[in-house]
């Protein structure tokens, strides 16, 4: 009886566990453990009251260290706390006019309850443009780019307050970048920003301020696996290839003829089509449309090389200003770097072990379509640590690697290149410690 009461607590215990997590740590929470202070900041400046309304300009603030938002770009949206309307924009444009029925001279340029806001593409009329837009919607991560990781446009807001007092702030903020994945806190009113003349010598400010932070979870956006890793040494002819798929599979019945044979005469029409925004990757067991590659080039006495290829498999796709983060423990001590830009990320404050790198401007920045120019390249040369330093058991692979941002899919830890007949040579060892103490015991024992 004790027994069975025990194992009913027990029971007890693990459900109450499971519910008070599950109250306590929603999916909505967004975490990065290589980059925890990472978000996205909307900031709205109030710079002018209107008889009906005010002007404000918005900027959003992309502070993830290496996570940026590509093209289509980024999707802005939120709900309105009374009946506002957007009389006019600069710099950006709502998707979607609404009914503006009501208004008999010039309508609004939005009269939607929950306005959708886009960017405006590059080549837009000087008067249409405001400091930081028409880029497309993409803004770069900030470390690799940081001038270019704000975007702003300036919103002209009628039927709304007219003084600090009785204006209220827009709800239910929503980001795409450009898909899902960011969730966004409520709107708060901060100390209003100050803006300097172009000599510094005047200070103004906004008459009103308020931010709205958005965070990145890669739970919230449901992404399937989009680039993947494969592992050798100079040390061992294996070359350890991608997990099999990885992304996908080749006989995927939802996704027929999702990949193109390369030596397929029908591949130039098939490119060409008009469907360009859909993906289109070689045909592979991992059918991943990027693959990293890690190659432990050379030993030397107190250094060693690693070089990294990135591999473009999607026949459609440029990726401009790519990065990758890679995590290793001897990037403490990486005493050069070929080719790319590298900067260290220390989310767990002494522990330097994930690095950050991104192509050289104008050179390798962009990683093109797939094909015979469709990979980038470098070599990485590490000091070694005597204490730490090994070949063996696969230390010398990488333990996670991250492609604009998406974590790659690895291969499994037991199957990385290893040392070649480390085992024999450790059997051969004993095997020959113990003959020669049997032989000398053998030879002992006939002459005592």
């Amino acid at each position: 009886m004790g027994f069975l009461l025990s194992k009913l607590t027990s029971l007890v215990t693990v459900v109450l566990f499971g519910l008070g997590f599950c109250i306590f740590f929603t999916s909505t929470d967004a975490y990065d453990p290589l980059d925890p202070n990472g978000n996205i900041t909307i900031k709205w400046d109030i710079i002018s009251w209107t008889p009906d309304g005010y002007v404000a300009v918005v900027t959003l603030f992309n502070f993830q260290q290496y996570r940026h938002i590509q093209a289509p770009g980024w999707t802005l949206g939120w709900t309105w706390a009374k009946k506002e309307v957007i009389w006019n924009m600069v710099g950006g444009q709502a998707t979607d006019q609404g009914d503006c029925s009501k208004f008999k001279t010039t309508p609004p340029h939005c009269c939607k309850k929950t306005p959708t806001i886009v960017d405006l593409l590059p080549g837009t009329p000087y008067n249409q443009q405001y400091s930081n837009c028409c880029r497309g919607g993409v803004l770069s991560s900030w470390i690799q780019d940081p001038s270019n990781a704000a975007a702003s446009f300036q919103i002209s807001v009628g039927r709304s307050g007219t003084t600090n007092k009785t204006v209220r702030l827009p709800k239910n903020y929503t980001l795409l970048g450009p898909g899902p994945g960011y969730t966004c806190g409520v709107a708060k009113v901060v100390k209003p920003t100050k803006f300097f003349t172009a000599d510094k010598r005047r200070v103004s400010q906004a008459l009103m301020t308020w931010n709205v932070t958005c965070t990145y979870s890669q739970f919230l956006a449901q992404k399937a696996p989009t680039c993947c890793v494969s592992l050798s040494s100079f040390y061992n002819d294996t070359v350890v290839p991608c997990p099999t798929c990885s992304c996908g599979c080749q006989n995927n019945i939802t996704h027929p003829g999702s990949c193109v044979v390369p030596e397929s005469p029908y591949l130039a029409s098939v490119v060409s089509a008009a469907d360009k925004n859909s993906p289109l990757v070689r045909c592979t067991s991992h059918m991943c449309p990027i693959r990293v590659h890690w190659h432990v080039k050379l030993n030397y006495k107190e250094y060693w090389r690693v070089k990294v290829t990135i591999t473009n498999f999607d026949y459609r796709r440029n990726y401009s200003d790519w990065n990758l983060v890679a995590q290793h423990p001897n990037f403490d001590n990486l005493t050069q770097i070929f080719s790319f830009n590298a900067k260290s990320l220390t989310p767990y404050g002494t522990i330097n072990d994930t690095v950050m790198l991104w192509g050289t401007k104008f050179y390798n920045d962009m990683l093109v379509q797939s094909g015979p120019l469709g990979n980038v390249q470098s070599e990485m040369l590490f000091r070694k640590n005597p204490a730490t330093f090994t070949f063996d058991k696969g230390w010398a692979f990488p333990r996670r690697i991250y492609f604009n941002g998406d974590t790659c899919v690895m291969p499994p830890p037991d199957a990385f290149p290893h040392l070649p007949n480390a085992g024999f040579r450790q059997y051969v060892s004993l095997l020959t410690v113990i003959m020669i103490s049997a032989s000398t015991f053998a030879f002992t024992y006939a002459y005592a």
